[in-house]
C-alpha cells in the first residue's frame, strides 16, 4: 500500500459508499482525514469513532458541499488545527435520474449544484493553502457516465463531463505549483447509490462489463489513494477509469 503518512487529507461526502471507503483507506495509509456529510450525522461519527478506535486521526463535520461559504469555512477550519492542506478529495454527489422530457429544472439545478458546483468550491477553498505550500494532490470523483453519456442521467453525466473539463484545466492551472489534479471515473460499484436496482437491470449492466462483475467501494477507493500518494507525482490532468473495462 502506498503510504500517506503525515499527510493532511479532506474527503467530501465521505460517509457512505466510495467516500467511506476512501476514508477507509486513507487512514490506513496513515493520513489524517477529516470527511463532510451532509444529512445524519449518526453513521458518520459512527465511522469516524470506529476509526479513531483503530489509532487513527479521523475527524466527520457537516458541511454542505454545494455552499461556497461552508467550503471555505471547512478548509479554513483545517488549516487552522492542522497548519496545512495536502490532499483534496472531491466525491460528493447526488443523482436525480429522468428522461428529459420528464426531467425537473429543480432536479437538473439540484444536480450540478451538488456534483459540479461543489468540486468549484472546494478546490477553490483549498487552493490558496496548495499554492502556498507548493504541493497538493486533488482527485475529483466523476463517472464513466461523463465520458459515455447514458439515457435518463443526462443531468449527471453533464455534471461528470463538467467534472472531468474542470480537472484538466486546473491541472494546467496548478501545475507550475507542484500540485497535481486528477480525476478517477467508477464504472458500476455496488453502493447504497445502485441497490435501488433490480436484480433484472444488475444482470443488463454486468453483462456489459468485460470483466462480468461489478466494482467494491474499496476498489475505488485503492486507486483514490494511489493518485494521491507520491508513488503518482508525475501523473496529472488524468482521468484514471476503475470500470472493469467499459469504456475501453
Amino acid at each position: 500500500m502506498s503510504t500517506l503518512q503525515g499527510k493532511i487529507a479532506l474527503v467530501t461526502g465521505g460517509s457512505r459508499g466510495i467516500g467511506r471507503a476512501i476514508v477507509e483507506e486513507f487512514a490506513a495509509a496513515g493520513a489524517t482525514v477529516v470527511f463532510t456529510y451532509k444529512a445524519s450525522s449518526g453513521p458518520s461519527e459512527e465511522l469516524a469513532a470506529g476509526l479513531r478506535a483503530k489509532g487513527h486521526t479521523v475527524a466527520a463535520h457537516m458541511s454542505d458541499a454545494s455552499s461556497a461559504p461552508d467550503a471555505a469555512a471547512l478548509v479554513a477550519a483545517v488549516v487552522a488545527e492542522h497548519g496545512r492542506l495536502d490532499i483534496l478529495v472531491n466525491n460528493a454527489g447526488i443523482t436525480k435520474d429522468g428522461l428529459l422530457m420528464r426531467m425537473s429544472e429543480e432536479d437538473w439545478d439540484r444536480v450540478i449544484l451538488n456534483n459540479l458546483k461543489s468540486v468549484y468550491n472546494f478546490t477553490k477553498a483549498a487552493a490558496r493553502t496548495m499554492v502556498g505550500q507548493r504541493a497538493g494532490r486533488i482527485i475529483n470523483i466523476t463517472s464513466i457516465v461523463g465520458i459515455s453519456g447514458n439515457a435518463g442521467q443526462s443531468n449527471y453525466a453533464a455534471s461528470k463531463a463538467g467534472i472531468i473539463g474542470f480537472t484538466k484545466s486546473i491541472a494546467k492551472e496548478f501545475a507550475s505549483r507542484n500540485i497535481q489534479v486528477n480525476a478517477v471515473a467508477p464504472g458500476f460499484v455496488d453502493t447504497d447509490m445502485t441497490g435501488a436496482l433490480t436484480p433484472e437491470q444488475k444482470k443488463a449492466i454486468v453483462a456489459l462489463i468485460p470483466l462480468r462483475r461489478t466494482a467494491r467501494p474499496e476498489e475505488i477507493a485503492s486507486a483514490v489513494r494511489f493518485l494521491a500518494s507520491d508513488d503518482a507525482g508525475y501523473i496529472t490532468g488524468q482521468v484514471l477509469c476503475v470500470d472493469g473495462g467499459m469504456t475501453m
